[in-house]
């Protein structure tokens, strides 16, 4: 009677390794996973910065005129040609020589109602206030090859022309391309300003970096600089002009800094991390260099990334700086410096 209970055992026992193996054969199918609770999301920087009142249109205030596109073939790139807008304000006058400004990737400052920048529409305001000089405004944008597209508002043109060359390069080839080439063609049509002290240059990324490259190589030419989350990175060297500027001989510049402690902080996709680009480090080491130095500095660090929401929104306050030594009348009955700059001056017959 106990051989039987025997055997069934064995049958028991044999019947898991006969499971095991036949499970072994098929293919593993993953076991459903709980749902593991997220945590709450990442608060995005860059929504705590909005356009102020001097980037949107004005009823009462008299509106520039965006003019172009022109075509700049050039010689410091043989091959390309640059593309470039020229704001002219409602005030300009002909007869008498208004200040400059340039502002690189052209395509990201001209909109005057659209984008982050708006410089159009702040430049009218700004000026309609009498917080600016009367002023010229080009908006260029980088080199390309006829065959290669124009940049836009989704791509600047990093894979498409010739920006990371021109823009991110220290050397003179990209001062050579607005003082030589872009400078001549303006002067044909307009009356600019020769005093240095009247032309500014700006930008954002690797346009802020060329900017101050501009003014560098040609402080007889341009002696304002205007620098939204700048590229002083090693994308070409760029995180050298710290040292630069240390060992360098104090040059004429009056220069506005603006980055975000969010702009790209040098972390790869390795996760190794490397200081030579990190943005916000390298533009925090520029100031540093160019304060001990006694530049004519000013510079704002937010929470952004790398974007333009903050300099956007602070963009009219950085050209008030850049532009506040304008001659101004303290003569109580001048009733026309105490109003609005609406329209050109009359000029008075001889």
């Amino acid at each position: 009677m106990k051989q039987p209970i025997f055997r069934g055992l064995k049958v028991l026992l044999l019947v898991p390794v006969v499971c095991a193996s036949t499970v072994a054969a098929r293919p593993q199918t993953p076991a459903p996973q709980t749902p593991q609770p997220q945590g709450p999301p990442v608060p995005n920087p860059d929504a705590h910065y909005q356009l102020g009142p001097d980037s949107s249109p004005r009823e009462g205030v008299a509106k520039g005129e965006v003019r172009g596109p022109f075509t700049l073939p050039s010689q410091a790139y043989p091959g390309t040609q640059h593309t470039y807008w020229v704001y002219v304000p409602a005030q300009y006058n002909a007869a008498v020589p208004a200040n400059l400004m340039i502002f690189n990737d052209g395509q990201a400052f001209k909109n005057p109602v659209e984008g982050d920048l708006r410089a159009p529409t702040v430049l009218d305001n700004l000026i309609d206030r009498r917080e600016i000089p009367v002023m010229l405004a080009v908006f260029i944008n980088p080199g390309r090859t006829p065959e290669q597209p124009e940049p836009t508002p989704q791509e600047w043109g990093d894979r498409t022309t010739n920006r990371g060359i021109e823009y991110n390069s220290l050397d003179d080839k990209y001062a050579r391309v607005i003082v030589d080439e872009l400078m001549p063609a303006l002067t044909k049509e307009y009356n600019i300003s020769k005093d240095p002290e009247r032309r500014g240059i700006g930008g954002a990324s690797s346009g802020a970096i060329a900017a101050f490259t501009v003014a560098w190589e040609r402080p007889n030419e341009f002696r304002k600089v205007l620098s939204m989350i700048g590229s002083f990175t090693n994308i070409r060297g760029g995180h050298a002009y710290a040292d630069i500027v240390t060992k360098s001989e104090k040059k004429p510049l009056r220069i506005y800094l603006q980055d975000g402690r969010n702009d790209n902080r040098g972390t790869g996709r390795d996760g190794n991390y490397d200081e030579k680009r990190d943005w916000f480090f390298q533009n925090v080491r520029l100031m540093e260099a160019l304060r001990d130095k006694g530049y004519d500095l000013n510079y704002q660090w937010g929470i952004g990334r790398h974007s333009q929401k903050h300099g956007g929104a602070v963009f009219p306050d950085m050209m008030r700086w850049l532009w506040r030594d304008q001659p101004v009348s303290t003569d109580v009955k001048d009733m026309v410096e105490r109003s609005f700059n609406d329209k050109p001056p009359v000029k008075k017959d001889k």
